[in-house]
């Protein structure tokens, strides 16, 4: 496949980027053969994801929330960004921040976010990063994992792409089971996912994705 014909990749971020690195390894590795990251956004000054991007040779943007009255003006912002450098699909990789439907709609299908949970499992509003994984623990399952769904106007109610689990261990704390999830699902799973949406293999059916 030629790097014409490469979808172009923005990936939003709000702080230290494990998962960009994860995106960026996979594509050093050839794994992300129908897609080209283009730009990498942070919504935080900063921000260490912008030096992730910046020692991979790749565009890094600070749109920064707190510079904007509200988030109709910030979004306006963030979307003249990413219409500059005809981004095709967006990978949210640890972005903090709700997007309004609005914003969605200019991406249909084509926005995917990785959640630290088997979904349904520990999501929606109130559930993100640390939280997610003190809820776990707190209510003493077996099992997490990680989800990679399609983002839309439900904060984690997209549809399913991909899920992968992760047995949880005896007497482990919420720090370092945030680390086994990030290196056991989510670093694998994200760039799989991408790589299935930039190919054209995903098909949405209602709830379902049916890949192809």
């Amino acid at each position: 496949m030629t790097t014409q014909t490469k979808k172009r990749i923005g990936i939003l971020v709000s702080g230290g980027g494990t998962n960009l690195q994860a995106l960026i390894d996979a594509a050093g590795r050839g794994e992300l053969e129908s897609g080209t990251i283009s730009v990498v956004v942070s919504s935080k000054p900063g921000a260490f994801a912008l030096e992730r991007a910046k020692k991979a040779g790749i565009e890094g943007v600070c749109v920064d929330r707190k510079a904007f009255s509200d988030r109709a003006t910030f979004e306006e912002a963030l979307s003249g960004v990413l219409r500059q450098r005809d981004i095709d699909v967006l990978v949210l990789a640890g972005f903090m921040l709700v997007l309004s439907d609005q914003f969605i709609r200019q991406y249909p299908d084509r926005i995917v976010n990785v959640h630290p949970a088997l979904i349904p499992s520990f999501c929606g509003d109130g559930f993100y990063g640390l939280h997610v994984h003190e809820r776990a623990l707190e209510y003493g399952v077996k099992v997490t994992g990680a989800t990679v769904h399609f983002v839309n106007e439900v904060t984690d109610g997209g549809a399913i792409i991909l899920q992968k689990a992760v047995e949880i261990p005896e007497g482990i704390d919420a720090e370092a089971l945030q680390q086994k999830v990030m290196v056991e699902a989510e670093h694998i799973l994200l760039p799989q996912a991408v790589e299935l949406l930039c190919a054209g293999r995903l098909e949405r059916v209602g709830r379902r994705v049916i890949i192809h």
